[in-house]
């Protein structure tokens, strides 16, 4: 019985897997196709690990998208702020002559009390 023991994290091509597990290279160029592959392979594990281990250039990424969310806030703040302000004024002259027909309601108890009195 054979076990298969593999290093925590390691990166496995199902297709490179299945090529040794088989009959492996059916010749030289069938070989060096196999050995280009793994070069790739290994050439972008490589490159996923050194990225991962930029801190700095991660921070500097992260705080990029924070600032460009920001931005897109702002200005999505500064319209709605802006078309609130469009509609207060469309809505402003109905308060404001509600106000004044209420004001002289009230004016106008105010002097019918005065006329009862005397």
């Amino acid at each position: 019985m054979t076990h298969d023991v593999r290093r925590a994290g390691s990166h496995v091509d199902a297709g490179a897997e299945s090529a040794a597990a088989g009959q492996g290279a059916k010749g030289p160029d069938e070989l060096r196709r196999q050995i280009e592959q793994t070069r790739h392979e290994l050439g972008d594990t490589v490159e996923e690990l050194a990225g991962k281990m930029d801190v700095k250039g991660r921070a500097r990424a992260r705080a990029d998208d924070l600032r460009d969310r920001a931005g897109a806030m702002t200005v999505q703040m500064r319209s709605s702020a802006a078309h609130a302000g469009e509609v207060g004024a469309r809505q402003r002259k109905p308060i404001l002559m509600a106000a004044a027909v209420v004001a002289a309601v009230v004016a106008a108890g105010g002097v019918m009390r005065r006329q009862h009195r005397c």
